[in-house]
């Protein structure tokens, strides 16, 4: 999905390069009659490496770059002189990225650590040069190797967002109202669905100037594991939140069964979503009353067994006890 700057998903081309000629020369020098085989290796071709970096949060800076090509190596040449090998191009991605080949979607591998560096396409190994085949019953070898072909392959780049706590919930259920509130974050926030077309980070300030991450994930709705509402898209930003925040409004038809939803949509897609800690915060509570609140209460206690809290964004209602069980899960 692309929305204003944010990428989070791209199809790039990559080459690496070709290795060098192996050198094909006699040895000529002044006074000796017959110097034998000298010709030099090849160099190896450029690799084609992709590299975490904690810098980038988005793949908008590959969004109009999409062809990589690195250097060839050079030739050997005389005196057993190896060919310098072809510079290595370095890609640059946010952490969380998952390279693909795109022919069949087969995951390739993942960069998750800051520095981490993966070869997506190796160099050609360069040809060994005429000396290396120089026997006793072949004294002067006219022939070298060529260098071996490079590497070349289509790759899709998808990010899936790291963070502490990712908050899941039907859209509309008030996701980005929080996060702008307990953070400096500032999502697009209107009274339709689907307002959120991209996750938003925001660093939440906690007691004693620690912080930690909190991701606004994109409403899904009931059916997206298998691709509605762009539920595919959506939901991969869930996988790699550590802990997860169900934001289910105070105004809706049954809490128990929204909540229900939600988690069967998670496991249908990745059962293993379902292993991560969880907690249920009923958003818009301004709205109601303590009689209200009491009968939810007994009702979500009555059906399942999971920690839940009466939040409000626009009263700052629950606000901070929110933060301080989110901080119990993370710790």
């Amino acid at each position: 999905m692309t929305e204003g700057n944010f990428v989070d998903y791209v199809k790039i081309n990559v080459a690496s390069g070709k290795g060098g000629k192996g050198s094909i020369h006699l040895r000529r020098e002044k006074y000796v009659a017959k110097g034998g085989p000298d010709g030099g290796d090849g160099g190896r071709g450029g690799h084609i490496i992709l590299r975490g970096n904690s810098q980038f949060w988005t793949l908008y800076h590959l969004k109009f770059k999409r062809h990589f090509k690195a250097e060839k190596g050079n030739d050997g040449g005389k005196n057993r002189i190896t060919g310098s090998n072809g510079k290595d191009i370095f890609i640059d991605v946010p952490l969380g990225t998952v390279v693909k080949n795109t022919t069949d979607q087969s995951t390739i591998f993942e960069i998750t650590e800051e520095g981490e560096e993966r070869i997506i396409c190796e160099g050609g190994k360069g040809g060994r040069g005429n000396w290396h085949f120089k026997s006793s019953t072949n004294q002067t070898p006219r022939y070298a190797q060529p260098g071996l072909p490079n590497q070349e392959i289509q790759i899709t780049l998808e990010l899936k967002v790291l963070a502490d706590v990712g908050l899941v919930g039907f859209p509309n259920a008030g996701k980005s109202t929080l996060l702008s509130v307990i953070t400096d974050a500032k999502p697009k926030i209107a009274d339709y669905e689907f307002t959120t077309l991209k996750p938003n980070l925001g660093i939440v300030k906690y007691r004693d100037f620690r912080t930690f991450i909190m991701a606004d994930i994109p409403g899904i709705i009931e059916g997206a594991s298998e691709g509605k509402g762009l539920g595919h898209y959506f939901l991969r930003h869930i996988e790699r939140n550590s802990n997860l925040l169900f934001m289910i409004p105070s105004d809706s038809d049954d809490i128990v069964t929204s909540y229900k939803i939600l988690l069967k949509e998670l496991k249908k897609y990745n059962p293993e979503m379902l292993d991560k800690s969880r907690l249920i915060a009923i958003t818009k509570s301004d709205l109601l009353d303590d009689e209200l609140i009491k009968e939810i209460e007994f009702e979500i206690k009555e059906k399942i067994d999971e920690e839940f809290i009466f939040i409000s964004s626009i009263s700052n209602l629950g606000l901070i006890e929110l933060k301080d069980k989110i901080w119990e899960m993370l710790n």
